[in-house]
């Protein structure tokens, strides 16, 4: 049972309802303008405000003692959702907290599910106006767009635990991947060029790097030339200065084994020739005033209008020459969060679904050139084939951004609906001062071993030998179970069943597990349980119902659960892990 209080940012006056005339079973009437219907549909409850003129509707939920999962990505991803604090936070795609991905999704531990109504111009509010509960706010200010009325929409529905309630919410309201990436992705690690190089890359760095890679007995998925190739940012033109013969170079890395994938952007700045044609064009996002320039990480310019057709295609037609003429295999594709747009942007999309129109028509626009393709930004597009990489990570032990927040994004992507989860680069992108120490680029890996693909940057050879060969061990693990992971991808398209879940998936009644974020599941069978503490060499380990064998111990001890395995040895070399034995969990059926 879900509790709270509905028209909170009502006037006093208006506080006493009267049963609407026309609907008395299921509404009520506050003063003259403003309407509440509430109405039973199967397992759950649909509640809409109405109102036709300009009024803030406010509804809270309290969290009770459940356990809430969803809600967007952030720089602090607090695990489970309820310990986050929000304070009138516009729900959109933005860069503000690297919320790349904003669905209106909440799940409890209790078997409850929330969902709010797309063409809502949504704020929430958290621990904040409502004491220990979430607060769904409707109000027509920026970034959205002035509508005709107010309105607040959503629905709670009910089922016997969070499990059940999810695969609901995927049939009903999430959707689910209708394929899977490119399998050499999840195979084998992806090398990029940007935290080795930053911004000074060039051909020769690039193939000195594929040849340690090659040199020092790593495989390879890919190699990613990351930032700053392009004669100006969005020209699509290769610098010659950095890259004399790109498709030259391209054979080169070939032969040696490695496909290509190049960084890539919404963006054209200004002082590329290409952006007044564009402009011209009306191929450029303009705001209310007709303005085209906003800025961004690199520059000031202007963001490809994909919501308008000819520019999208113009923008897909321009990249596949340049991937043609260089030998190009695919695109890391960057950015995709309404906040980078002119504001407030006018979009070639109805009013109520902007400003995050312009997030679906980019991932749907890029997500056309291959199953290599990787996005960082979503908005009601879980259906696509495609990786959804975590926004950028910092090389920190804690939750302000580091390396605890890669397992409770791993969760909230997954619980989004964005299911094929692209993991950020192994011990972050030292940014600033944050530095990529040893252990905590062999913890980072450890624990990124189950999860769909890897990715490094900074290179085990950076540290020592014991690196190489441990970093050797974990990437021979995970290409160990990448038929599994590939088998969990193909299961969920046919189920939506997340790839990674949190360990309560399988024991969706046991109030421990609910709170656990730092142990993470591989499908039904394979139980995770990483270092993410600096300087720690044990850790207390929650095995939820069921015997799980330990994969470490060379014995391979079975212990039956749910019990707590207490200072566990995991000393540098040690990821613990545990697989089931005997009877599985039962396979979740199509949806």
């Amino acid at each position: 049972v879900l509790k709270g209080e509905l028209g909170t940012s009502l006037p006093p006056h208006l506080k006493s309802p009267q049963v609407c005339e026309d609907d008395q079973d299921n509404c009520l009437q506050f003063g003259a303008d403003i309407r509440l219907s509430a109405v039973k549909v199967g397992q759950c409850y649909r509640l809409e405000w109405f109102s036709p003129v300009n009024v803030t509707l406010t509804d809270c939920l309290d969290y009770g003692n459940d356990s809430w999962y969803g809600g967007p990505e952030n720089t602090r991803q607090y695990w489970p959702f309820n310990n986050m604090t929000f304070d009138m936070f516009s729900y959109i795609t933005k860069q503000d907290q690297n919320q790349g991905v904003a669905e209106p999704y909440w799940l409890t531990s209790s078997g409850a599910y929330v969902y709010v109504n797309k063409t809502v111009p949504l704020f929430i509010d958290s621990n904040n106006l409502y004491s220990n509960g979430l607060c769904l706010i409707s109000q027509q200010s920026p970034p959205y767009l002035p509508r005709t009325g107010s309105y607040l929409g959503y629905k709670v529905c009910m089922y016997n635990d969070a499990k059940q309630a999810h695969r609901n919410a995927v049939l009903n309201d999430l959707g689910k991947p209708t394929g899977i990436p490119d399998e050499r992705m999840v195979q084998h690690p992806i090398w990029s060029t940007w935290v080795r190089f930053k911004y000074d890359v060039n051909a020769t760095a690039v193939k000195a790097f594929a040849q340690d890679i090659v040199d020092y007995g790593f495989n390879n998925s890919q190699i990613e030339i990351d930032d700053n190739w392009e004669t100006c940012y969005g020209s699509a033109q290769f610098n010659k200065s950095r890259f004399p013969n790109m498709a030259s170079l391209a054979t080169d890395l070939n032969a040696m084994g490695f496909r290509i994938t190049l960084w890539n952007h919404p963006f054209i700045n200004t002082e590329c020739k290409l952006f007044t044609t564009l402009k011209n064009k009306g191929y450029l996002v303009k705001d209310q005033s007709g303005n085209v320039v906003s800025s961004w990480w690199d520059g000031q310019g202007g963001v490809i209008d994909f919501t308008n057709p000819d520019a999208a295609n113009w923008y897909l037609n321009r990249r596949r020459t340049l991937m043609k003429n260089n030998k190009i295999d695919s695109l890391k594709m960057d950015a995709g969060e309404s906040s980078w747009l002119p504001q407030i942007p006018s979009l070639n999309a109805s009013i109520d679904d902007q400003p995050n129109a312009f997030t679906s028509a980019y991932v749907r626009t890029v997500s056309q050139f291959n199953s290599m393709i990787e996005v960082r930004a979503g908005h009601l597009s879980q259906d696509l084939p495609t990786f959804v990489r975590m926004l950028d990570k910092d090389s920190k032990w804690t939750f302000d951004n580091g390396l605890p927040t890669l397992l409770t994004t791993l969760f909230q992507l997954n619980l989004n609906g964005y299911t094929l989860v692209l993991p950020d680069m192994v011990g972050g992108n030292a940014y600033g001062s944050d530095v990529v120490t040893k252990e905590l680029f062999i913890r980072w890996l450890q624990a990124n071993t189950f999860m769909p693909s890897i990715q490094f940057s900074a290179a085990p050879w950076d540290f020592d030998n014991q690196t190489v060969e441990i970093s050797k061990k974990f990437t021979t693990l995970h290409y160990a179970y990448s038929d599994k992971i590939i088998s969990q991808m193909q299961k969920c398209v046919k189920t939506g069943i997340p790839v990674n879940t949190p360990i309560w998936w399988v024991a969706p009644k046991d109030k421990v597990a609910h709170s656990v974020w730092s142990e993470y599941m591989l499908g039904n069978d394979l139980l995770v349980a990483p270092v993410v503490e600096e300087g720690a060499v044990s850790r207390d380990i929650y095995l939820p119902r069921g015997k799980w064998r330990d994969q470490v111990d060379p014995q391979h001890k079975v212990y039956r659960g749910p019990q707590w395995l207490k200072a566990y040895s995991a000393p540098l070399d040690t990821l613990p892990f545990f697989t089931r034995v005997g009877k599985k969990v039962e396979d979740d059926e199509e949806m």
